[in-house]
C-alpha cells in the first residue's frame, strides 16, 4: 500500500509542478530531483512509519522523475539517461537497504535495461534478459539461508529483491507474450530452454521435500514434465509462471505463489487463445490440462507430512 500510495502521491505531485512551470527550467529540474531524491532517501533512512514510507517513496519517485526529464532537457539520448537511472538506482539500493526503495530500485534497473534493449532496436536481447531472471530467481530462492548469512545488509535486502526479481521476470515475460517488442520468432525457444532447464533443476530439490527417492517415480515426474513443457517451447510466458510457482513452492513463499498462479492463468489463457483451435478444442485442452494439475497437486499433497498439512 505504501508503494501504490507513494506512486499515486507523485503523479498528483508531478502534475502539480508542472502547472508551477518547473518543466520550462532544466536546472530547476535538476536540483529539484536531486533534493527530492536525497530527501527521500534521508527520511525513509531516519523513520520507519508507514507514512514516512509513503513520503519516502513519493520524494524519491518524484526526485527521479525531475532528475531524467532534466537529463533530457539537456538533450542526452535515452541510452545515457537509462544508464544513469540504473547507476542511481543501484546506488539508492546500496545506500539505502529499506524494502520499499529496495523494491523500487530493482524495478528502476531492470526497467532501465528493457528500454535499452528497446531503444537500442536489440529486441531479441529480450531472451537474454529473460534468462537471466530466470538464473537469478532460482538461484535466489534456493539459496535464500546462504545469501541472508553472508551479510546483515543482504538480510534487509533479500525480501525487496526476490520480489522485485519477480516482477521484472513477470514483466519480461509480459513484454515477449504480447508483441510488445519486435521479437523475431526464430529465437523465442532460447527463454524457454533456459526457463525449462531451471524447471528441472527446482524440481530435482523438490524430491527431496517431497520424499521421492526412487528412480522410476523421478524418471517419470522428469518424462511427464518434459511432455508439459514441450508444447509450450513457442510460449515461454507459461513456463516461467511454471518456475515461479515451483520455487515458491519450495520456500513457501506465499505472495510469489499466488503471483505466480495468476500469472499461470493469464498466461495459459493467452497462449490458447492465439491458437488457431476451435473453441471446442481449446476447451478441451484446458479441461485435459485442469485434471493434469488437479492430478499433479493430489499427488503432492499425499507426499506432505502430517506437520505440514496443520
Amino acid at each position: 500500500m505504501s508503494v501504490f500510495g507513494g506512486i499515486l502521491a507523485s503523479l498528483a505531485f508531478l502534475g502539480f509542478l508542472f502547472i508551477t512551470g518547473i518543466y520550462d527550467s532544466t536546472s530547476g529540474l535538476l536540483i529539484s530531483g536531486i533534493l527530492l531524491m536525497t530527501g527521500g532517501m534521508f527520511i525513509n533512512r531516519m523513520y520507519r512509519t508507514i507514512i514516512f514510507d509513503t513520503v519516502s517513496v513519493s520524494s524519491y519517485l518524484i526526485g527521479l522523475v525531475l532528475f531524467a526529464l532534466g537529463l533530457f532537457k539537456m538533450e542526452m539520448t535515452e541510452n545515457t539517461v537509462s544508464l544513469i537511472c540504473i547507476l542511481i538506482a543501484a546506488g539508492s539500493l546500496v545506500v539505502v537497504r529499506s524494502y520499499i526503495i529496495a523494491f523500487i530500485s530493482v524495478l528502476i534497473i531492470t526497467g532501465g535495461s528493457i528500454t535499452l534493449i528497446v531503444s537500442n532496436h536489440n529486441y531479441d536481447l529480450i531472451h537474454l534478459y529473460i534468462s537471466l531472471l530466470a538464473i537469478m530467481i532460482t538461484a535466489v530462492f534456493l539459496k535464500e539461508a546462504k545469501i541472508i548469512s553472508l551479510h546483515p545488509a543482504l538480510s534487509k535486502l533479500y525480501d525487496p529483491v526476490r520480489i522485485g526479481l519477480i516482477f521484472s521476470f513477470l514483466a519480461g515475460l509480459v513484454f515477449l507474450g504480447n508483441d510488445f517488442i519486435e521479437v523475431s520468432r526464430d529465437y523465442i525457444w532460447v527463454s524457454s530452454v533456459v526457463i525449462i532447464l531451471n524447471i528441472m533443476f527446482v524440481l530435482s530439490r523438490l524430491f527431496e521435500v517431497l520424499s521421492i527417492s526412487q528412480t522410476t517415480q523421478k524418471t517419470g515426474i522428469y518424462i511427464v514434465t518434459m511432455a508439459l513443457l514441450l508444447p509450450t517451447l513457442l510460449s515461454p510466458a507459461i513456463s516461467g509462471a511454471i518456475l515461479i510457482i515451483l520455487v515458491s513452492f519450495l520456500v513457501n513463499y506465499k505472495t510469489s505463489l499466488a503471483i505466480g498462479m495468476m500469472a499461470f492463468i493469464y498466461f495459459v489463457s493467452r497462449y490458447y487463445y492465439d491458437l488457431h483451435f476451435t473453441l471446442l478444442t481449446k476447451s478441451i485442452l484446458l479441461f485435459s490440462s485442469g485434471i493434469l494439475f488437479l492430478g499433479l497437486y493430489l499427488l503432492t499433497r499425499k507426499k506432505l507430512t502430517s506437520n505440514e498439512k496443520i
